[in-house]
């Protein structure tokens, strides 16, 4: 048993397409209806078929009035961290506390170039996320004296004033499957963020990340716990089962309640185009893989 100690928590995980024009809002406003915890957003801002990112989330967040919204994850290179600082929480305040930043290194780098953003290897890529997190957290620490000052390899400010101040305590959740990247969530993020279609091994590629996560945690004299473990995930619904979160609602609780059982995911955020999966999800699979965590009976 992997136990983090996070109470459990279900979300979406909507593309921002532009076509039709409303189809991520209706998801998101879809999402609050059926009592979820968290709407999400994917960010590729070279992508042309997409909505802004940044504007969906702020429309979200004036047609909702509970569910949480983030990004997932927010494209670092072509999103400066000073100004990302500000806008996080600005839209903190907006919304009545209700953001959360996942933010990741980025990936398509040809695509990123081709915008303007910078080429990065691997190892700069967490150098850039490290300083970008420094960054960040500066300009929301509004009860520290002077501006925020800062030189590094990939960023540098001078003297920029702090704030405004976020309403809450503004989670950073990090998307990253490397071995250094996991040791920088475990360093300085509050939540870890991938994409189990991206995890080559399925779920069982869990166990080691997380290892990896918890000794950057204890290197930096963290408690392992700090670090929320969350999933995005997808799969179909049948009558009968075919594999994993393949099959009916019954398999999907057991399966879920497994991921946390066995690696402490949890976050289960799910991978939402369709207003009918996410009301069967709502339904059928949240309360009883609920129940299935909260009497272990799986």
């Amino acid at each position: 048993m992997t136990d983090y100690g996070h109470d459990i928590e279900f979300g979406t995980f909507i593309t921002p397409v532009a076509n039709p024009v409303n189809k991520a809002v209706e998801l998101a406003i879809a999402s609050e209806e059926a009592g979820f915890d968290l709407v999400s957003f994917q960010d590729h801002p070279y992508q042309n078929t997409f909505h802004d990112t940044w504007t969906l989330m702020t429309h979200v967040a004036a047609r909702t009035s509970q569910i949480r919204i983030a990004s997932n994850v927010l494209n670092l290179p072509l999103r400066p961290p000073a100004v990302l600082a500000r806008s996080a929480a600005t839209l903190s305040n907006l919304s009545n506390g209700r953001f959360e930043l996942g933010i990741g290194a980025g990936g398509f780098w040809d695509a990123i170039a081709g915008m303007g953003g910078p080429r990065r290897s691997p190892g700069e890529s967490v150098e850039a996320l490290e300083e970008a997190i420094e960054i960040i957290r500066a300009f929301w620490a509004t009860d520290e004296s002077g501006g925020v000052n800062f030189s590094g390899k990939h960023y540098s400010v001078s003297g920029a004033k702090r704030g405004p101040a976020p309403q809450h305590d503004i989670s950073i959740s990090i998307g990253g499957y490397g071995p250094r990247m996991l040791r920088l969530t475990g360093r300085l993020g509050d939540g870890w963020l991938p994409s189990l279609p991206y995890l080559k091994g399925g779920p069982t590629d869990l166990e080691q990340m997380n290892a990896h996560i918890d000794t950057g945690a204890q290197q930096a004299g963290r408690d392992p716990s700090a670090i929320r473990r969350m999933l995005n995930l997808g799969g179909q619904f049948s009558q009968t089962s075919s594999g994993f979160l393949n099959g009916p609602p019954e398999q999907w609780a057991q399966d879920l309640a497994g991921l946390n059982e066995t690696y402490g995911i949890s976050s289960f955020i799910l991978m939402a185009d369709d207003p009918g999966m996410i009301d069967l999800v709502a339904r059928e699979v949240i309360p009883a893989t609920r129940e299935l965590i909260a009497t272990r009976k799986f």
